[in-house]
């Protein structure tokens, strides 16, 4: 089965472009995805599969493919949604949607696991088990769109799932893993300090917000070099300080927002605890009042070890012309809402690499300038059917 289904992928190298090259000039922003949740149903439509649309109140899609016998279940996850970019790549296929772009690779991500899934469902008979391919929407807006997926309930008979990401850190060919803590948890956080407003001439008379809101700046940073051991990852940025007035006039409130990113739930607990000891800090310190909001969204992404060592191992036994190296990355500063699949199953989430042929210093993911080398979507294809087939132990 591994080596008709390899021959077919290859087959359907051009087909796999084509697809990344529309759903590259047809970008969606989160949650608004209603055209191309369309498109991708409409791939599957006739085949032998069963469809499911609108999963999870959105417009994610979940098919199912169902073996010739019976046997375990695993999902294969591609993620939809754009970003609010506007592109700035010189390529014919340019988004036609102006301030829309995939600057961050999901139209690859779904155009390989289309093919690849229109292909397992030909040779469907041949599988001890059944493969869901979930086409999720909104992974990069809070929320996120894993949530619905798996609150929908149909993902609760799997027994494992499994994603990829394109990333430019090598040249098409090479596929990443990394097991345990991968990918960093997030939370968002928004700050209002409500002083009380005055003359610049006559502080003691007011009760300043800005310097209120300076010093919590300040404070903050002090979490991660004094309350995070050295071998945690923490970072916090205040990337909002909304404090503009006259030059003259003390203000009366600021507001302040920022971006926490942590490696582990521990790391999560700890700078959360810590920012609020030191928001009530600064209310005793400077005698200002605060509103403050704190949002976890997306928890670390946690790759099953043993999963992942089986990936790997799978990956590097295949003697493919395709898969050129498979190595160990690093763990990634960003985050990604397949946490939340991981929080539920045994899960692993890999990289192929996706650098354009002759860039030597690539743009990365969210750039206005991505692009990827379109030889890394049958490197994708090829690796997670790999993979697939040697859950099921199918050669």
């Amino acid at each position: 089965m591994k080596d008709k289904l390899m021959k077919m992928l290859e087959d359907r190298k051009e087909e796999m472009i084509q697809i990344r090259r529309y759903l590259h000039e047809n970008p969606e922003l989160s949650f608004q995805e209603e055209n191309t949740s369309k498109y991708i149903e409409e791939f599957y439509k006739g085949k032998d599969v069963e469809v499911q649309t609108n999963v999870g109140g959105g417009h994610g899609l979940i098919v199912t493919i169902t073996g010739g016998k019976p046997g375990k279940t695993i999902g294969l996850r591609a993620d939809f949604d754009a970003l609010p970019i506007f592109e700035e790549t010189d390529v014919p296929f340019k988004s036609k949607n102006p301030g829309v772009m995939h600057a961050c690779g999901h139209d690859g991500h779904t155009a390989y696991l289309m093919v690849l899934a229109d292909c397992l469902i030909q040779l469907k008979d041949e599988i001890p088990g059944k493969i869901k391919i979930i086409h999720q929407p909104a992974e990069e807006v809070p929320p996120g769109g894993a949530i619905g997926m798996i609150k929908s309930g149909l993902l609760d008979d799997l027994d494992a799932i499994y994603g990829i990401h394109l990333l430019p850190m090598g040249p098409a060919g090479t596929v990443g893993y990394h097991a345990g803590f991968s990918f960093n948890g997030r939370a968002y956080m928004r700050l209002k300090i409500q002083g009380r407003g005055g003359h610049g001439s006559s502080p003691h008379l007011a009760n300043d917000a800005i310097v209120a809101g300076s010093y919590f700046v300040t404070a903050v940073q002090t979490i991660v070099s004094r309350r995070l051991s050295p071998f945690d990852v923490g970072v916090i940025t205040i990337g909002s300080f909304d404090g503009k007035g006259t030059f003259n006039v003390i203000k009366d409130s600021v507001e302040l927002e920022g971006d926490i990113r942590y490696m582990t739930v521990e790391t999560k607990e700890t700078i959360e605890k810590e920012v609020k000891r030191i928001v009530k800090g600064i209310e005793e310190e400077f005698g200002v009042t605060c509103e403050l909001t704190y949002t976890p969204d997306y928890p670390p992404l946690y790759n099953n070890p043993e999963l992942t060592a089986k990936v790997a191992e799978s990956l590097r036994s295949m003697n493919d012309k395709d898969i050129k190296e498979v190595k160990e990355f690093p763990a990634m500063p960003p985050s990604e809402d397949f946490a939340h699949y991981a929080e539920k199953f045994p899960a692993c989430f890999f990289y192929i690499a996706c650098s354009p042929k002759g860039v030597e210093k690539p743009y990365f993911n969210h750039n206005p300038k991505f692009d990827i080398d379109e030889d890394a979507l049958l490197v994708a294809a090829k690796a997670v059917g790999q993979v697939a087939c040697s859950y099921f132990e199918v050669e």
